[in-house]
């Protein structure tokens, strides 16, 4: 009775493409909430739940269109939301974190090739475990391309088998034996998340933002401006509204302090107190809660003419005397700065007299309507540059030449876009809730398709022949190479968890693995690291996988 139950599912399942997918998600759904130890698979319990259901007959797979869009829809929002970061990396510490990845890739390759040696596992075989084990379906594509061009047509069916073989026995442990490594060593180090990400410079966190009304008290500090006040004394606050005789109005950079002035200080608790030490004391009169001359309101961005440019290029004190303290981006609110610049769906909180509020909001756009709106134009003009660009075949020394694929096209492209921000009249950024759901459904479909396609291959090929051999392989140098670079990167290098975590997801390449370290920290900054390192570290996997082949023939 089971057996036919179960055999009427899986046909139902089978001729139903779009019913497997929804099954799929569903059953994710709770099994990726389940704790075990305090950890939970989130998003990339869809893999597994593929994996299974894949595994029950060769048939119950999703056509491979679904993994594709998945794929590159994932890839070009995280392009998107993280390209300016991205570049803004290597500023800083961008060319040691690709160097850092580079070197456990040609590591994780070197240990392949001298398995494959001592083994006597064909080169095929081999390439496809280094692809599985570091998680990269485009390198494994490369492989049967390269193939492809050298097998002879009588064996060409089993020769592209062994890739996949190899593939299939290690993909599952690529991110399972990762995001054990990462939880294990995070647990035992006790990594303070939200302290750690107060290291990181190079994007936007969430601040602890006060404000507090000082009174000037110092005589030596009469007659100067507030720009000269900031820049003397390296303050990293904002200046709102300042009362001089009972006369209240806005803090400019040309306003002059003096002697019993009241102003307005928000800004980081620490850096509130660093103004009162140096201006006087604080005062119990809240200047921030007189609305009888001036107000403040959180504004939608919705405009799309005020985005990608600079806060001083909007002109906002000279057109409406208002004036921008704070910016909530998603769950993060930060400082208002003269060079930040604006995305869709941003609030900002902005200060003005009370009749020039409805002026200052219609400027914005404040619609969250226009919010849930897509710019179809602009989102499928980028995906379509990126998937060209993935085509483009680059050659290499050795005749060998690879593509960015469908992975890596569509994310350099939305690094530069998402860097650019705007062309023109072409908003290249989504608004920030659109830009999430957009990613998570990539997401799922990427993991539903690479489940369902490699469940059944992996159980059957794991039960028989050297498969068990494989996999534990596969699972050693996963676990291995992520456990190699949080020592290096953590201990030695001292890059900070939240990004390093990021950059693991983005040596291995894979978006559940950046899923499950976003749950982890409740940050974006893993995104950062991602970006830093997934589009070298793409590059270099294809490279390597056809070097396995040509060294291991």
């Amino acid at each position: 009775m089971f057996q036919t139950t179960l055999q009427n599912v899986t046909q139902l399942l089978s001729a139903n493409p779009l019913l497997l997918l929804f099954v799929i998600a569903a059953l994710s759904y709770p099994l990726g909430r389940l704790k075990i130890f305090g950890v939970s698979l989130g998003v990339a319990a869809v893999l597994f739940v593929g994996l299974a259901l894949g595994a029950l007959d060769p048939n119950l797979k999703l056509p491979e269109i679904v993994y594709n869009l998945g794929l590159v829809i994932f890839v070009y929002t995280i392009g998107l939301s993280s390209g300016p970061g991205f570049f803004a990396s290597f500023r800083g510490k961008g060319v040691r974190d690709n160097g850092l990845v580079a070197a456990m890739l040609g590591v994780a390759a070197a240990a392949v090739y001298f398995f494959a040696r001592v083994t006597n596992v064909s080169g095929a075989i081999a390439s496809g475990m280094f692809t599985g084990a570091l998680t990269n379906t485009p390198a494994l594509a490369a492989a049967l391309e390269f193939l492809k061009g050298s097998a002879p047509p009588t064996q060409l069916e089993t020769v592209l088998a062994e890739p996949v073989l190899g593939y299939s026995l290690t993909y599952p442990m690529g991110i399972l034996g990762a995001l054990v490594v990462m939880v294990f060593f995070t647990r035992v180090w006790r990594v303070n998340y939200v302290a750690d990400a107060q290291r990181v410079r190079a994007v936007k966190t969430s601040q602890q933002l006060v404000t507090r009304t000082i009174r000037v008290t110092r005589p030596e500090i009469a007659g100067q401006t507030l720009a000269q006040l900031m820049q003397a004394n390296a303050w990293t606050v904002l200046f709102g509204r300042w009362k001089h005789e009972n006369q209240l109005a806005l803090a400019a950079a040309t306003t002059i302090l003096r002697v019993n002035d009241l102003a307005s200080v928000i800004g980081a608790p620490e850096e509130v107190e660093r103004v009162r030490a140096a201006l006087g004391e604080y005062s119990d009169e809240a200047l921030e809660l007189d609305r009888t001359e001036m107000d403040y309101r959180r504004i939608f961005v919705s405009n799309p003419q005020v985005v990608g440019v600079r806060l001083r290029d909007l002109n906002l004190p000279q057109q409406f005397g208002a004036l921008i303290t704070r910016i909530r981006r998603g769950d993060v609110e930060f400082l208002a700065r003269d060079d930040t610049t604006l995305e869709l769906g941003d609030r900002v909180r902005v200060v003005t007299r009370r009749e020039n509020m409805g002026s200052v909001s219609q400027f914005f756009g404040d619609s969250f309507k226009a919010l849930g709106e897509i710019d179809v134009l602009s989102f499928s003009l980028g995906l379509a540059l990126g998937i060209l660009v993935g085509q483009i075949p680059i050659p290499l020394p050795g005749g060998i030449t690879f593509k960015l694929g469908t992975a890596g096209g569509p994310l350099v492209v939305a690094l530069i876009l998402g860097a650019l921000e705007r062309t023109g009249p072409i908003v290249w950024t989504l608004p920030y809730n659109a830009n999430l759901t957009l990613r998570q459904i990539g997401l799922i479909l990427f993991l539903a398709g690479v489940g369902t396609r490699a469940g059944y291959a992996f159980v059957s090929t794991l039960m028989q022949g050297n498969g068990l051999m494989l996999f534990g392989a596969g699972a050693a140098l996963t676990m291995g190479v992520v456990a190699l670079m949080l020592l290096i990167g953590y201990r030695i290098l001292k890059i900070p968890m939240n990004l390093l975590l990021g950059m693991i997801a983005g040596m291995q390449t894979n978006p559940a693995i950046l899923s499950f370290a976003n749950q982890e920290t409740e940050n974006d900054l893993p995104n950062l690291g991602y970006a830093t390192v997934y589009p070298l570290a793409t590059i270099l996997k294809i490279i390597l996988a056809q070097a396995l082949l040509v060294f291991l023939r």
